[in-house]
């Protein structure tokens, strides 16, 4: 039996720790920081996850087991070294990339570089600098509209600007280079866009052996129709119709295999989730980026869909057994519907009291911005506040529920897309 850490906080890790929770291998589930709904499946614990010397001195105390990652951050910081070369903490696992793997998400010109040496399908790119402006300019004309420019770092999942007008597009690159996303810009990817329709493939490897997780799609922009300024993600589906058995064959051969070859091959430590955001071109997959966890909000429906054990897989990536395991997944669709506050991803106010929450039916609730205040209430603390989950035979029945739920959970400026899993 086992005690797990899990970090973070939002409709993620939320999901994660009602999976592990499920667990025949669990003994006890921290969550740090957690939210007002993670304290359900598990005890919430007030730690900063990039402070690592308050996570050791908890895990020494608390005999801790396993540390899970949800969340980028701590793993771009370097959590799984500092465990690797730490004399009391090297023997518990960290499920999570090295430093370096995480820079497949932390640094978009490493992600594009590995990409190419191993041959991986994406878009043509170019990285440059402030002091290489005028490049950037040449090489914006050189492709067609739009144009895609992406910050380096990690900019909160907001980092990516496509523009149709070259003019305007020259406009943000300069922003961007002179620090409108702050460090993570100093370097700005351009790249050719690519039309097509988008879903995320997750996988879990121990670096060497993989298991692929349950597809979905998820819904970035905020309007209905998907117009609007892009968000954190306002929903998602699983299985996605048109990842089919010959699409996720190309996946597998073109994308995953050749992946994980690379991080063998480069000497890359790997033992965590990689998240291949996808995008399918004349029926060609191609990959849009690495993400080095789970994406959210579409752990909300690969966790419903997930029939195996978790802390079982994570045990087996650890070892470097992951090639001993089947995924085994649910028949039926999952989709999830993001409750939002009023003004996101702009301006938003926190601190709403959230009502009805138990007058929900046939739904699984992962919070993401909630907490308690001082009254004992759950109240929102960020933009995205509740996924709601939910079964059904077709994706169809799973949105419907998921929709009756959405207008029964109740708070002041809620807002939500009503067409989410409408366009597949």
């Amino acid at each position: 039996m086992q005690t797990i850490l899990l970090l973070g906080s939002g409709g993620r890790e939320h999901a994660i720790a009602w999976k592990i929770s499920q667990s025949k291998l669990l003994k006890k589930l921290y969550i740090a920081p957690g939210n007002a709904g993670t304290s359900n499946v598990g005890t919430n614990i007030n730690l900063n996850i990039k402070d690592f010397n308050a996570i050791k001195t908890f895990v020494l105390e608390n005999q801790v087991d396993m540390v899970v990652v949800g969340p980028e951050e701590p793993l771009v910081l370097g959590i799984y070294d500092f465990f690797a070369n730490d004399s009391e903490l090297k023997n518990i696992p960290v499920i999570g990339p090295s430093k370096l793997g995480a820079t497949l998400e932390g640094s978009k010109d490493f992600a594009k570089a590995f990409m190419m040496r191993n041959g991986i399908p994406t878009a043509q790119y170019r990285s440059f600098t402030k002091e290489t402006i005028n490049d950037a300019y040449t090489f914006l004309e050189s492709l067609k509209a739009p144009y895609v420019l992406k910050a380096d770092g990690l900019a909160a999942g907001k980092g990516v600007l496509i523009i149709n007008d070259i003019t305007e597009a020259k406009n943000e690159l300069k922003n961007m280079l002179e620090g409108s996303f702050g460090e993570a810009s100093k370097t700005v990817v351009i790249e050719e866009f690519l039309s097509g329709i988008e879903c995320s493939v997750f996988v879990l490897t121990d670096g060497k052996n993989y298991v692929i997780l349950p597809e979905a799609k998820d819904y970035k922009r905020i309007g209905e129709g998907d117009k609007g300024l892009n968000t954190g993600g306002m929903g998602a589906v699983s299985p996605v119709p048109f990842a089919d058995k010959v699409f996720m064959d190309k996946v597998e051969q073109r994308i995953i295999i050749p992946t994980i070859k690379g991080l063998e091959k480069e000497n890359i430590t790997y033992k965590g989730f990689v998240f291949f955001g996808l995008i399918k071109v004349n029926n060609e997959p191609m990959v849009i980026e690495y993400n080095v966890r789970m994406g959210d909000p579409e752990t909300e429906v690969v966790m419903l869909r997930l029939k195996n054990d978790i802390v079982d897989l994570f045990n087996h990536a650890a070892a470097g057994t992951l090639n001993e395991c089947k995924i085994e997944k649910d028949e039926r669709s999952a989709v999830t519907v993001m409750l939002v506050s009023g003004g996101y991803p702009e301006a938003y106010e926190k601190g709403k009291v959230i009502t009805n929450l138990d007058k929900t039916e046939n739904s699984i609730l992962f919070h993401a911005g909630t907490k308690f205040n001082e009254k004992g209430e759950i109240v929102t603390s960020g933009g995205r506040v509740i996924a709601i989950s939910s079964y059904g035979k077709t994706k169809e029945d799973a949105a419907q529920q998921s929709f009756a739920n959405a207008k029964i959970v109740s708070f002041d400026k809620k807002y939500y897309r009503s067409d989410i899993a409408s366009d597949l």
